[in-house]
């Protein structure tokens, strides 16, 4: 691959980069049965978009909150962009209305900053950098020294490009869909403590 291919390739990731939104919305009582179901349905159509990589919903967190917040990772921002535009997401909002108090309140996201996202809530500061470093390093000792365990006799005579490559691609996809949302909601607590009123 020439030098000139590859500058255009790291230009275009930087300009057209991974994006998570997050779309929150606040649902009237008795709906809410409803409402998941037109989550369902409005990921499933999600699901058929170019660069579509996984949707979460996230209930409210206890019977006073009537906010759900509603998770999609795509794998380039004009990915995203051209699902937002879509007839077929007009069409899925349209039939939301009945269900929600408002328009959705959507945060456009790029980078690792989206595994502490949840559950904030909007215009909600996120957490202080230590939080943050001390919640990652807790989910990657463990991960990474059983990573390590499994790969090693699999990869253990492989070149150390190699080896690294297979490390990160599965530490990366653990981390980003599986350890660290879950992570977040049990460190809720501390990562997102409720103000003393």
């Amino acid at each position: 691959m020439s030098r000139d291919m590859t500058e255009r390739e790291n230009t275009n990731v930087a300009n057209d980069p991974p994006v998570t939104a997050v779309a929150s919305r606040r649902v009237k009582p008795g709906c809410e049965k409803e409402f998941e179901e037109w989550v369902s349905g409005i990921t499933a159509a999600a699901s058929g978009f170019p660069g579509y990589l996984g949707s979460n919903n996230f209930r409210p967190s206890d019977s006073d909150d009537d906010e759900y917040q509603i998770v999609f990772s795509f794998d380039h921002a004009s990915n995203l962009r051209a699902w937002q535009n879509s007839e077929e997401r007009r069409r899925w909002n349209e039939r939301a209305r009945p269900l929600i108090y408002e328009e959705p309140k959507v945060r456009i996201l790029t980078g690792l900053e989206t595994w502490f996202t949840l559950p904030s809530k909007k215009g909600a500061p996120p957490p202080p950098r230590y939080k943050m470093a001390t919640i990652t390093w807790l989910a990657v000792f463990p991960l990474a020294t059983l990573v390590f365990m499994v790969l090693d006799p699999l990869l253990g005579s492989a070149p150390v490009a190699l080896r690294t490559l297979f490390f990160t691609l599965v530490m990366v996809t653990l981390m980003t869909y599986i350890v660290m949302p879950r992570m977040t909601r049990l460190f809720s607590f501390w990562l997102y403590p409720k103000e003393k009123k």
